[in-house]
């Protein structure tokens, strides 16, 4: 199904005709974030502002203080081992949580790739609204979804639903942002993110080690979402950024000796390939709203999978619709209740995705994809 990027050192045997003698020095100039250590220990404690924290004040300044240590030593990965054969620089100390998200992401691959295996899909449930936070109500996105799960799962398929409405009602489920390392170079984005986890900077907890290994083991992945300001919602978009490693991403970390951005200029320069590392999966859509900013935001996620290398899966694989145009917000479910002909919508983009992942898993791709592309990026 999907591309596997060459195992080497990424670069391409011909030298970009307009690569310069030597490459350009990082930009630098911007204010520095650093924090005195008044100003750590402040926000560190916010942590412990419950009163029930009250008897155990001293332990708090102890680790408080271990804490502003290893922020000041800039103690990103704390946990390492040498990286070992198979890496560029195999003595390179390697982060373990890097290498168990790349470990996930390889196992997950290969279970993708086995031909006995039932159909995937991977279900995203794009709204932040939940029941169980303050919103107090189940989202409509949750709704259409089901039945696009029901439909699938009726088809055969086997379904797993990414619920990003849990980064607002789960406890320390967090999405860090994107930092753009691919605007400094394409081989600084490394697949998987090297970013986080920051222990040094206390950005702990990125789920998306874990949803990194669900997108490599669908076979199909099929988005629901409600828009936002005619925009993607923020649990998306901060998922979507972090795919950015997905589409040309580095699975060498050690090539450019962690985060040296000099280093990684040069490797681009040099010729680098760009290995879609989720290409060939199948995708589907749907895009709901009450006013406006449907069509955008569909074609804008239909762009984006596309351009990381996935497939559509036809003309009612990807919908757009409103609930309750201009009507009010309290009255939407009933919306929803009366417009029986989207929930169908729903369940038809599934079953056009399972039945565009069966071609796709018995060898029929799209025209075209063989083909090398002129300009990559």
């Amino acid at each position: 199904m999907s591309r596997k990027a060459p195992a080497a050192s990424h670069l391409s045997e011909t030298t970009m005709p307009d690569t310069p003698a030597s490459p350009p020095d990082p930009r630098t100039g911007q204010p520095d974030p650093r924090l005195d250590r008044e100003e750590f220990e402040r926000r560190y404690r916010i942590a412990f502002v419950d009163p029930a924290f009250d008897t155990q004040r001293e332990a708090i300044e102890r680790i408080t203080s271990i804490a502003w240590d290893a922020y000041r030593e800039v103690r990103k990965a704390p946990q390492t081992h040498p990286a070992g054969p198979g890496f560029h620089d195999p003595d390179y100390a390697l982060s373990d949580e890097w290498r168990a998200a790349r470990d996930a992401i390889e196992a997950a691959e290969a279970r993708q790739r086995q031909p006995d295996t039932p159909d995937r899909i991977l279900l995203v449930c794009a709204s932040p609204r939940s029941e169980h936070t303050c919103p107090g109500e189940m989202s409509k996105t949750w709704r259409l979804l089901e039945a696009a799960r029901d439909a699938a799962s009726e088809a055969g398929a086997s379904c797993d639903v990414l619920e990003l409405n849990r980064l607002a009602s789960e406890y320390s489920r967090t999405i860090h942002p994107c930092k753009a390392c691919v605007s400094t170079a394409m081989p600084l984005c490394h697949w998987p993110c090297s970013c986080y986890p920051n222990h040094g900077l206390g950005q702990h907890h990125d789920w998306m080690n874990d949803i990194y290994p669900r997108w490599a083991e669908a076979h199909g992945v099929m988005i629901l979402t409600p828009v936002h300001w005619n925009q993607a919602t923020s649990p998306l978009k901060l998922m979507m950024d972090r795919l950015v490693c997905a589409d040309g991403g580095n699975p060498d970390p050690t090539s450019t000796a962690g985060k040296d951005a000099a280093r990684a200029k040069r490797i681009e320069l040099e010729g680098w390939d760009y290995p879609q590392h989720l290409a060939g999966r199948a995708f589907s859509i749907l895009v709901h709203g009450d006013s406006e900013g449907t069509q955008a935001v569909r074609h804008a996620l239909a762009d984006w999978l596309r351009g990381m290398g996935l497939v559509d899966a036809g003309a009612l694989s990807q919908v757009d619709r409103y609930i309750g145009y201009f009507a009010p917000y309290a009255t939407s479910h009933d919306a929803l209740d009366a417009d029986q002909g989207m929930l169908e919508e729903s369940r038809n983009a599934a079953r056009a995705l399972v039945e565009r992942i069966r071609q796709l898993r018995a060898g029929q791709h799209e025209a075209g994809l063989q083909l090398q592309m002129p300009r990559q990026k």
